[in-house]
């Protein structure tokens, strides 16, 4: 643990120095979604490398925290940090409805119950025009709010998420390496033998999809008041499946991977835009270079390399 608290610590001056001495408004609205990203694919790590679940609706979840903290404040007058805890109960409310029978499937079936859901969602929000102000969005949402102070900034929405996002890993950290965290290792390799050794299977993975759709609602909500505007575009089926290319792009079992596999798939798509018309074509032989060439993820591809060419002898790197 010693090595994640470090490398914790180094994200942390990282992105505080990044703050302190940016200047650009464009950066740092292209890094706070990249740290709300970030929130999301933390959450989906957990489900997915430890505990093994797959979930192609996390776009829901993370649409439900926002439109419920947006409809809360801007129709009916709410404070914005009573319409995040509010929003934080119903996305935990739809992953236990969605989770309770869902769960009970496995493999690609459970995949496309969750791509249901996302689907679900999506047309709710697109049609329920009076509530959620349909294809055309939301207005009026206002910035957040808390203990008087009114984030007006964006660079301040970037400290908040910042501190969101740290706190994020720190707890997703100890959670893995809990005995908690070891029985989710264990279910990902086998569900049978898991229950040979007296776990319930089944409440294993409800709990860490719990925790997994409530990272992802609170980064809905904080998204609805940073952007102040959200429609249904934002919440596609397309999202989902983009949230886990994250984390399968950077290494499915590591939440380092995970946030540098969320980083490259939000910074990357504003580099290439030099190549105009030819950044899609670009971005995808990039992607698939990595699936080739690395196929433990990013993260752990990088880790291999760096032992063999400084010949640095295999676990001593324990972050990899």
């Amino acid at each position: 643990m010693k090595g994640h608290y470090l490398a914790l610590a180094i994200l942390a001056g990282i992105l505080l120095g990044v703050g302190f001495f940016n200047q650009n408004d464009y950066y740092f609205n292209v890094l706070n979604i990249l740290l709300l990203k970030g929130l999301i694919v933390v959450g989906l790590c957990l489900l997915m490398g430890y505990a093994g679940q797959v979930s192609l609706g996390h776009a829901a979840f993370y649409g439900l925290g926002a439109y419920t903290s947006g409809i809360l404040t801007a129709k009916f007058g709410w404070s914005p940090v009573s319409a995040l805890f509010v929003a934080q109960g119903v996305t935990l409310l739809a992953a236990l409805v969605i989770g309770i029978p869902a769960l009970r499937l496995k493999g690609h079936y459970l995949a496309m119950a969750t791509l249901g859901f996302g689907v679900i969602v999506y047309v709710i929000f697109k049609e329920m025009i009076d509530l959620t102000g349909g294809p055309s969005g939301l207005v009026g949402i206002p910035p957040l709010q808390v203990f008087g102070h009114t984030f007006l900034e964006s660079r301040e929405y970037f400290f908040l998420f910042t501190g969101a996002l740290i706190l994020a890993v720190l707890f997703a950290l100890h959670l893995a390496h809990s005995p908690f965290g070891r029985a989710l290792l264990a279910l990902h390799d086998s569900e049978a033998a898991t229950m040979s050794l007296g776990y319930d299977t089944g409440r294993l993975k409800l709990i860490v999809f719990l925790i997994s759709a409530a990272l992802a609602g609170l980064a809905g909500s904080l998204y609805a008041h940073f952007a102040m505007f959200i429609s249904p575009t934002s919440f596609t089926f397309l999202h989902s499946v983009k949230f886990v290319t994250m984390v399968v792009i950077g290494g499915v079992a590591s939440l380092w991977g995970a946030l540098l596999g969320a980083a490259l798939l939000s910074v990357l798509p504003e580099v290439l835009t030099i190549f105009e018309d030819y950044d899609v074509l670009v971005f995808g032989t990039i992607l698939v270079a990595i699936m080739i060439f690395l196929p433990e993820g990013l993260f752990k591809g990088l880790g291999t390399l760096v032992q063999r060419f400084r010949k640095v002898r295999p676990g001593s790197l324990n972050l990899f």
